[in-house]
């Protein structure tokens, strides 16, 4: 959760459909000593300089959604060699790339037309081989190469066409509505075909790279294996099927083509000498130290309990929740999917009381009855209920310094007992103490070495996450239920 702009707050039309999406908001013997740490969010001036002004509005706007920049002089010699070798084997060696490294825990990687290229530490870290960042890289550049986002702007602009002449021209609402269906239909099909076509090129490049062509295949199965791990969400939206209109297509299609493509350059792999189990070693040993997670600047997950430095304060979400630090906000969704949270901070002038803000209109349906004064450790407060379609509210707005902090709390039926649980975790909203900031360290991923008689499960112990340790220790190492640890190799674990 970012340090508040001055905004006032978020108008939400009806107030069941807008909680569902705020809560569903949203192209791997003893340890050797952690590597010097990397700094984080650096502003890279030096790296803007000379961007045509567009592409600074973009790149400007990519750095303030992801955290800004990750500055880890090591890995970014690593990615820039990386990106050179992928260049050379391209069918456009001429073409020149920037990559910035993003300080986001999200697993994502996108271009610009312009050849800037982005990847997330989160993804470096979910890569378990340079084969793996390679697959990821070079599909990036496989859509500046065939010209993706140029085609694509003009799609959407006959999509644009075909909406304004069916709203002047067409009377029948049903023909009208079904002839602009099929418009996006093309539109978002045509984006899945460039997908897969980025993917086709991505492994051709790597391949003649000297990179493992199986690498987009690993890579595609540890991204599914890690959005398993996410926080479930509501029975209203399945996550893990495929979405008709997405602008990606569904992972295990894509899984499936690219070990297709992967079958059409085995040989190559096989006969270039490259030592895959040698450079797998030296991309772990570059990893190591990496931040894993959120930046603590931005505040961090522990459980249940949500932890700002920055901020200076700290909540416990109530039992069975699993919460979610965003950019915007703080989510959280209850096992089962019947109750949510959202906490996020904005700016009410201090003339204002919070009764009235609560009232103020940016939600709607609030109970009148219910809205009342409270203390939460000292700090002022309000409370008030409101009832949607589907959704039931509790709302709490807490004066905070100068900020106020506002807790939506959604529950499919509202009762007592839910009014309790909520009532509670607003209870254990406080400041944090002066020994819990310094305390508070982000974690970061160490590489071990499997000792005999070291298992999954032992090592994944040794891990500082609170919930499914053992699943993401598999996925950080791309491991399948059954697989065996070998003496002598190395792994990733997180630790504090």
């Amino acid at each position: 959760m970012a340090i508040p702009s001055d905004w006032l707050g978020l108008k939400l039309g009806r107030a069941g459909v807008a909680m569902v999406a705020l809560v569903l908001a949203a192209c791997t013997a003893s340890p050797p000593a952690v590597a010097p740490q990397a700094s984080i969010a650096a502003p890279a001036k030096q790296a803007d300089a000379g961007m045509p002004p567009a592409v600074l509005r973009e790149h400007q706007r990519i750095l303030a959604g992801y955290g800004g920049v990750y500055n880890d002089p090591r890995l970014q010699t690593m990615i820039e060699q990386t990106v050179e070798r992928l260049v050379a084997a391209s069918e456009k060696p001429d073409l020149h790339y920037k990559v910035t490294m993003l300080n986001s825990q999200s697993v994502n990687a996108f271009a610009l037309p312009t050849g800037q290229l982005y990847v997330t530490r989160g993804l470096i870290a979910l890569a378990s081989d340079d084969s793996e960042l390679a697959s990821v890289l070079a599909h990036e550049m496989g859509h500046v190469i065939a010209h993706h986002a140029e085609i694509r702007e003009e799609q959407a602009r006959q999509v644009d066409l075909v909406s304004r002449v069916i709203t002047d021209v067409v009377t029948d609402p049903e023909a009208g509505a079904l002839a602009l269906a099929k418009s996006k239909l093309a539109l978002a099909s045509f984006s899945r075909a460039q997908e897969f076509e980025a993917d086709a090129i991505g492994v051709g490049i790597a391949a003649r790279a000297g990179y493992d062509p199986y690498g987009a295949v690993r890579f595609l199965t540890a991204m599914e294996h890690n959005s398993e791990l996410k926080p479930e969400q509501t029975g209203a939206i399945n996550p893990s099927a495929p979405d008709f209109l997405s602008s990606h297509p569904a992972t295990p299609e894509r899984i499936t083509q690219a070990l297709a493509n992967a079958r059409q350059y085995q040989a190559a792999a096989t006969d270039n000498g490259q030592n895959f189990a040698a450079a797998k070693t030296a991309y772990l040993a570059d990893l190591n130290g990496i931040v894993y997670g959120e930046d603590p600047s931005e505040g961090f997950v522990r459980g249940r309990r949500f932890l700002h430095p920055k901020l200076g304060f700290t909540f416990t979400a109530p039992d069975g929740f699993s919460l979610d630090n965003t950019a915007q906000a703080v989510l959280g969704i209850r096992r089962g999917g019947g109750q949510a949270l959202r906490l996020d901070v904005v700016r009410v002038p201090a003339e204002q009381t919070l009764a009235g803000y609560l009232t103020s209109g940016w939600i709607e349906n609030i109970d009148p009855a219910s809205v009342e004064d409270v203390t939460v450790n000292g700090f002022p407060g309000a409370t008030a209920a409101a009832k949607g379609d589907q959704w039931d509210f509790r709302l709490y707005a807490i004066r905070f310094g100068s900020d106020v902090y506002r807790f939506i709390f959604a529950a499919k039926h509202r009762t007592a007992e839910t009014d309790r649980a909520f009532r509670e975790s607003i209870g254990t909203f406080r400041r944090m103490s002066l020994a819990e900031i310094e305390d508070a360290k982000p974690l970061r991923l160490q590489l071990v070495t499997v000792a005999p008689g070291d298992t999954v499960e032992k090592l994944a112990s040794r891990m500082a996450l609170a919930d499914h340790a053992a699943e993401h220790f598999r996925v950080l190492n791309g491991l399948e239920p059954g697989d065996r640890l070998k003496p002598g190799s190395a792994v990733k674990i997180v630790v504090e």
